[in-house]
This record gives C-alpha cells, sequence and structure tokens, in this order.
C-alpha cells in the first residue's frame, strides 16, 4: 500500500487551498496519510525561504493576486487579509497531532477545518474555543485540545527538523514511500498521476 507524508501549516493558505483533494487521491489509489503539522515559518529560515513579511513587494503582490485566482477556480471562500494571521499555530498543531494519535476521527476534515478557520471564517486558532470547535466539527473530543501538550510541542518540533532533512522547505509538501515529492496544493493531480503510475 502507498504511503503519503503531508507536511503543513495549519498557517498556510495554500494547505487551505488544498481542501481534501489530496486525501480523495489517497483513497482512489489505496494509499495512507501521516500528518506532519509543523512551524512553516521556522522552516523558511531554515531552508533558505523568506517569511511574507520580509519578501520583496513583487513578491508579495504576486502571492496576492496568485491566491485570489487559485480561490475562485476552486471556488473557496478566501480573505486574503484575515484578521488573526499570522497567530500561534502551535496550539492548533499540538491539537492536530493529539488527535492523530488519538484517532477516532477525520484527520482531513479537522485539518480543513482549522485551516477554513483562519482564511474564510477568520478566527483566532490560537483560541482554544475555535481549536475545540474543530476538533468536534471533525469527529474528535474536543478536549484533544487540552491534552497532550508535551508530546505535542516534541512532535511539532521533530516534524520540522524531519522535513529539513527530507528536502521539505513549504506547505503543503506530500513525499511518497518512493521519496517523491510534490510541494504545492496544485501539484495533487501530479500526486495522483504518480500513484497512478503514469509518473
Amino acid at each position: 500500500m502507498a504511503h503519503i507524508d503531508l507536511f503543513f501549516s495549519t498557517l498556510s493558505p495554500y494547505a487551505y487551498l488544498a481542501g481534501n483533494r489530496a486525501e480523495a487521491v489517497a483513497a482512489k489509489h489505496g494509499a495512507t496519510i501521516t500528518y506532519k503539522p509543523l512551524d512553516i515559518m521556522a522552516l523558511f529560515g531554515r531552508t533558505g525561504g523568506t517569511p511574507p513579511k520580509d519578501r520583496h513587494f513583487s513578491r508579495v503582490e504576486m502571492r496576492a493576486q496568485e491566491l485570489v485566482r487559485q480561490a475562485k477556480l476552486l471556488d473557496m471562500p478566501l480573505t486574503l487579509k484575515p484578521a488573526h494571521w499570522p497567530t500561534n499555530a502551535a496550539p492548533s498543531s499540538y491539537a492536530f497531532i493529539a488527535a492523530q494519535n488519538a484517532g477516532g476521527g477525520d484527520l482531513g476534515k479537522l485539518m480543513a477545518a482549522i485551516l477554513r478557520s483562519v482564511w474564510a471564517d477568520e478566527k483566532d486558532i490560537a483560541q482554544d474555543a475555535v481549536v475545540r470547535a474543530c476538533l468536534e466539527e471533525a469527529g474528535f473530543d474536543p478536549s484533544l485540545a487540552d491534552s497532550g501538550l508535551l508530546e505535542g510541542a516534541e512532535t511539532y518540533a521533530a516534524n520540522l527538523e524531519e522535513a529539513v532533512e527530507r528536502g521539505v522547505f513549504g506547505a503543503p509538501f506530500y513525499i511518497t514511500d518512493t521519496d517523491e515529492r510534490f510541494w504545492g496544493q496544485d501539484r495533487i493531480d501530479h500526486l495522483g498521476a504518480h500513484l497512478a503510475g503514469k509518473l
């Protein structure tokens, strides 16, 4: 059975725009997914990237146009400058890690709910109530927001180190068990073609 490691940030607009398409591709090809939330700002610093606030205006303008166009093509609501971005991604990431360890819900739906909270609903995912609502929506026990904080912190840090070692430099980033790497929500079709044996 094929396997995908999905590196993402709960702050990433591109991870938001991915929706649940990677999950659909994995299901179609009988692949499993392990989710690896990480600190995207730290990743940029470790892999030669530049945080959005420090980018040249030409890159900032292009990013803004691209996000709007991609959201329209995908028919997804998007607030280009959400009220609570950037925010502390750790609480939502720790809760996600706790949910993945606990099982019982839909991780793809949880990722989508957290990201939608930022980019469509303009909620602060650093707030406990927001994280709890996302957990509940995805079929998890909302109390997971308060559990496994130490393990969550350790896994979150380990995910960053693993990402750097395995060539990840952005989000979402998909790595198959054959070390094929796909960067960005606009490469999910390529991931599917690879799993189908066409790439």
